[in-house]
């Protein structure tokens, strides 16, 4: 099984922490933001990882050179301008569409910045019943940005601010809002439908896809832990989560 992790942020909401090292180097105990998640990867069963770089690409490159004890391949896709999410994932394309048996399986994309406990395992299995095009974990917690499901649990809409009316590409008779938890599992089919060239949101693309009949699905995640790492004050409550995990 392959996996991309995304990492090529310049971690500005991390600053100072961020001023001399990517934020995928961050560390949160004794373990940098990207042991933890390949970690996570690795127990899944993922075998082949690709961490884009940008910002202190670099340092990640030396990084990786010097953990031989990952147990994965670990390759870098380095990006001269940041291309966002969808076009981080777009230019690894080669990665994933190697000749090879995982060619045609569906791969995981994960934040650098997100830790959980969510089943990845759980969450291929279910994006292989669904036969979906991309399966995306969230979750109904408080967020200034909510994703849109219908009563299929469909990707139908987007909420983009608290304040901002809720934007539908397709028509449902229910809808559910939920926020998106930084993993999803894609079908390399979704290569051959990016038609956007340079920087561009994943998000954006799996909305045009869904008003082009495209299914993206849901996976809830409500029960399991999760966390987004990217403030210096969320590192600090996650040591406290990990600390209260323990006693």
């Amino acid at each position: 099984m392959k996996a991309m992790v995304l990492a090529a942020g310049l971690g500005t909401r991390l600053r100072p922490l961020t001023d001399d090292r990517p934020k995928a180097l961050v560390t949160l105990g004794r373990r940098t933001m990207l042991e933890i998640v390949l970690t996570r990867l690795h127990a899944a069963g993922v075998t082949e990882v690709i961490v884009n770089a940008h910002h202190f690409a670099d340092q990640i490159e030396r990084y990786i050179e010097g953990r031989q004890d990952l147990g994965m391949r670990v390759e870098i896709s380095r990006e001269a301008e940041l291309l966002d999410t969808g076009g981080g994932i777009k230019h690894a394309a080669w990665f994933f569409l190697e000749d090879g048996p995982d060619r045609d399986a569906p791969f995981i994309v994960h934040n650098v910045d997100v830790i959980s406990t969510i089943d990845l395992a759980r969450m291929i299995r279910t994006h292989n019943e669904s036969d979906a095009l991309a399966t995306l974990a969230v979750a109904a917690r408080e967020s200034s940005r909510q994703l849109i499901f219908d009563q299929d649990g469909i990707l139908c809409g987007r909420r983009a601010g608290r304040n901002l009316e809720p934007q539908l590409v397709r028509p449902a008779q229910q809808t559910y809002q939920f926020a998106f938890s930084g993993i999803h599992i894609l079908s390399p089919r979704i290569f051959s439908l990016l038609n956007v060239t340079g920087a561009f949101s994943i998000i954006d693309a799996y909305l045009r896809l869904a008003a082009e009949g495209e299914k993206i699905a849901v996976f809830r995640a409500d029960e399991y832990y999760w966390r987004d790492i990217g403030k210096p004050e969320s590192i600090a409550a996650a040591e406290r989560d990990r600390a209260k995990a323990v006693e």
